[in-house]
């Protein structure tokens, strides 16, 4: 099987991400690191891509000399991975897409849902596949929560309760640091701030298990840090085009919490729940029975969750191998077979859409709004 070229904008050295997406992109010999501009500061960037075994010519300044210099090239790069600050994905995704070449994004994909908007419809002029980043849909037991769901394991669903929630920016006298600040900087993050950054993960993966999408919902947001403009807290409620109520907290000042994402599911006739520093287990109970610990790897599994399973049982499996399996599905896009589960541009845009109802509801006091994009009203 012949590897595929894969260039990556910014995740350069010292980033957060950067490192999750060079280990899942490689993890399986699907893509190469062929070509990168890492780094806003150009010199930075050039050093830090010949350190990881980027040839000098494909070692770039930035995107715009990237997109130059991959599109005059017959070995260009079957693949464009974006991990820039927020405010820069539409510019970047738009205009590789635009050059013909397949993209995977970071969320959240835009800043607004008139640029989401664009950007489906030019992947689809384009021909090209857009991906966004929504990893955590990926793991190997949130797919078999989702199998379960469409097998009526757990009857129709009533009530999704969910949160991704964390204490790491609860200091109040770390609220300068340029890695917290620009999260809560309308400049930099858009019209929210942790509903954005963390609560579309939640919000998307309700709609994941359940094969369904938000329809409509009701904000509270709150800034308990005076300095910040964007909000630090929040509570949605949402409702699903079947019915579905849904619960929805995200918080980055809830000191004591580490990573904080988990779901649960309550169905008619069972309830099943997940957590992303426990992703081996789902925890099921039917109705009237006892609780069982479905494990990750054990027979009778569902087959998305074998094929996303990469270690044997009772061995952990990470957020990186979560990121990994992202690849793997744009890998066996690229070369034509259409994978189940792909997180794509109508993901991003619909998450958009939720961000900015989200912010409107939350500023009218909690009223409900249309959390669907105008497109697909």
């Amino acid at each position: 099987m012949t590897r595929l070229n894969w260039g990556m904008i910014g995740g350069g050295e010292g980033s957060q991400i950067g490192p999750a997406h060079r280990l899942g992109a490689q993890a399986d010999g699907n893509f190469v690191l062929a070509a990168g501009a890492l780094d806003h500061d150009a010199e930075k960037g050039r050093d830090y891509a010949m350190r990881l075994g980027v040839v000098a010519d494909r070692a770039y300044g930035d995107w715009h000399e990237m997109l130059a210099g991959e599109k005059a090239r017959e070995d260009r790069v079957d693949l464009v991975t974006v991990a820039t600050p927020n405010s820069t994905h539409f510019e970047i995704t738009k205009a590789f897409l635009e050059g013909g070449f397949n993209v995977l994004c970071e969320k959240p994909m835009t800043m607004t849902v008139e640029e989401g908007e664009e950007i489906v419809k030019v992947a689809a002029r384009s021909g090209k596949i857009c991906a966004v980043n929504y990893c955590y849909s990926a793991y190997p037991m949130v797919r078999e929560m989702r199998e379960m769901v469409r097998t009526g394991q757990v009857g129709k669903v009533r009530l999704i309760v969910t949160n991704f929630s964390h204490g790491h920016h609860g200091d109040a006298t770390d609220a300068d640091n340029p890695r917290v600040r620009w999260r809560y900087d309308p400049a930099m993050a858009g019209v929210s701030g942790q509903f954005a950054d963390c609560g579309i993960h939640a919000l998307h993966m309700a709609s994941f298990i359940a094969g369904d999408q938000v329809r409509e919902l009701s904000a509270d947001f709150a800034s308990t840090i005076p300095s910040r403009e964007l909000e630090d807290d929040a509570m949605v409620n949402f409702r699903l085009e079947g019915g579905t109520v849904g619960r929805l907290w995200t918080s980055s000042v809830a000191i004591g919490r580490q990573h904080g994402f988990d779901i649960q599911v309550f169905g008619e006739t069972g309830g099943m729940r997940w957590a992303s520093e426990q992703p081996n287990q789902v925890y099921y109970t039917p109705v009237g029975g006892r609780t069982q610990i479905i494990e990750k790897g054990e027979g009778g599994l569902s087959d998305e969750a074998a094929r996303m399973s990469r270690v044997a049982i009772a061995h952990p499996e990470g957020f990186p191998l979560a990121v990994a399996n992202i690849y793997v599905d744009l890998a066996a896009s690229i070369r034509g077979e259409s994978p189940d589960g792909l997180p794509t541009a109508e993901d991003g845009l619909r998450s958009m859409a939720a961000v900015h109802q989200a912010v409107k509801s939350a500023q009218a006091k909690g009223a409900w709004v249309d959390a669907r994009p105008p497109m697909y009203r």
